[in-house]
């Protein structure tokens, strides 16, 4: 029966690898096509893989918690008839890099004159990852071949070569005719000693050196809880984001009772012709998407000394799951949808992030990103950028509050309906000139809002 060969999808444009958390199916089960074969998770979001052919679990891989490269081959099914994709072939059955998403580094260990030529040696794996690292910090080919792989088949993971930086220089490993390491700060990049490695995925820079505070007493009366997974990763983002970016934040607020009464007039009508509630978020983010038009810079990321102005307005939003992190599901070509649009985009990522059910792709391309913080009572905030953009909004709670109003009779008192908003920017492109002006332009749609407008 011919094998076919299940893959690690791609999950994202920034995602190289992710890690099994559990497998569904053991060896020897049968599988149906579009049945999921296990979970896995992201730095962004959980996901299951379901088999893209029908067949018996011929081969398992990876175990559970390995870190495994997008493209390399899990698993292996046997089915009943094979495909042209099955074994990633062209029709003179020759393998082509356009059909391969993932390529392992082609390395040729030097040669021993002890074999007979007829040998070939082994060839070992090596991740993007695991090579970039190796890269920036000066290990040479000879001395990442020495290093205890953990991973399948004895593969270098990148806990691996971490773990193996983080010993004292003197414990390294010495091979005949590699430089003399001498002091960490001192090891040059030996960028000739390292294999080219021919992939279509973008390599993210490596992680900030971790400082570790060893407490030896927590005291008499505490609770120790272990930080889950996502609230690791999140921790890591809001630290690499504070070291990216210089955070600046602005404030102002608006008067948003044309907004809140229009709500309430049309919220009853609207749920019922269009089958999903109106919240204040949709509203929110048109108000975003008008005035990112006109100040497009707010609309960028910065790759070295390069702007890169984004022509696709994706707005992120962010919020809470069931266990009480965040995360930031992304409405594509938010500029394109009107109202209704929006609520029902708005309400359907809401829905899947608090059910688990985000796909990866709902958490990638966002361009910037809205946080509301007044849903749990805050009143203003100073959220942190979400890279790699450029700038965050968080509008608070909507309060009622006596205010002077200005009328052409004079100057008067009334309640009205007001709301702080924060945005963060990254004073490396965003003066605070564009984001104090940026901010005011957001409150001034707000304010604005035609109370007599269709929806």
């Amino acid at each position: 029966m011919p094998l076919v060969d299940l893959v690690m999808p791609k999950l994202g444009e920034s995602i190289m690898e992710a890690t099994i958390l559990k497998w569904h199916k053991k060896v020897g089960d049968a599988v149906a096509q579009d049945e999921t074969v296990l979970d896995i998770a992201t730095d962004k979001v959980d996901s299951e893989v379901p088999s893209t052919h029908a067949g018996v679990l011929n081969e398992i891989l990876f175990k559970e918690n390995d870190v495994v490269p997008i493209g390399a081959v899990i698993a292996r099914l046997e089915t009943e008839a094979g495909s042209a994709n099955a074994h990633l072939s062209n029709s003179n059955g020759n393998i082509t890099a356009d059909e391969i998403p993932y390529q392992p580094a082609n390395i040729t260990p030097a040669a021993n004159t002890a074999q007979p030529s007829a040998a070939k040696p082994a060839i070992r794996f090596y991740s993007p990852l695991v090579l970039k690292i190796a890269q920036e910090e000066g290990i040479g080919m000879a001395e990442l071949e020495a290093i205890p792989g953990t991973g399948q088949d004895g593969r270098v993971s990148k806990k691996d070569i971490l773990d193996y930086l983080s010993k004292d220089s003197g414990a390294r490993v010495q091979v005949p005719g590699a430089p003399e390491i001498k002091e960490p700060a001192t090891v040059q990049p030996a960028k000739a000693n390292l294999p080219a490695v021919q992939t279509s995925v973008q390599t993210q820079a490596t992680e900030a050196s971790k400082t570790q505070v060893e407490v030896s007493n927590y005291g008499p009366n505490v609770e120790i809880v272990e930080m889950d997974r996502m609230r690791k990763l999140i921790a890591k983002f809001m630290v690499d984001s504070k070291h990216i970016s210089p955070h600046v934040t602005s404030f102002t607020e608006a008067d948003v009772t044309n907004l809140v009464m229009w709500r309430e007039k049309v919220k009853k009508d609207f749920e019922k012709r269009e089958n999903t509630r109106i919240t204040f978020t949709p509203l929110f983010v048109e108000a975003v998407v008008k005035c990112l038009k006109k100040f497009p810079l707010i609309n960028c990321s910065i790759d070295g000394d390069k702007i890169i102005i984004k022509k696709d307005i994706n707005i992120g939003m962010a919020t809470a799951l069931p266990s009480g992190n965040l995360i930031v599901p992304v409405i594509k070509n938010a500029d394109q949808l009107n109202l209704v649009g929006l609520s029902k985009q708005v309400n359907g990522l809401a829905d899947a992030a608090r059910n688990n059910k985000l796909k990866p792709d709902d958490t990638q391309g966002g361009t910037f990103t809205l946080t509301n913080v007044g849903t749990f009572g805050s009143l203003m905030g100073t959220p942190i950028i979400n890279q790699p953009q450029v700038a965050i909004l968080a509008v608070g709670a909507i309060k009622k509050r006596p205010v002077v109003i200005e009328t052409p009779q004079g100057d008067t008192i009334g309640i009205r309906h007001m709301m702080y908003l924060s945005m963060s920017y990254d004073h490396r492109i965003v003066d605070g000139s564009l984001g104090a002006t940026f901010l005011t332009a957001v409150a001034k749609e707000l304010e604005g809002w035609d109370v007599n407008r269709s929806f």
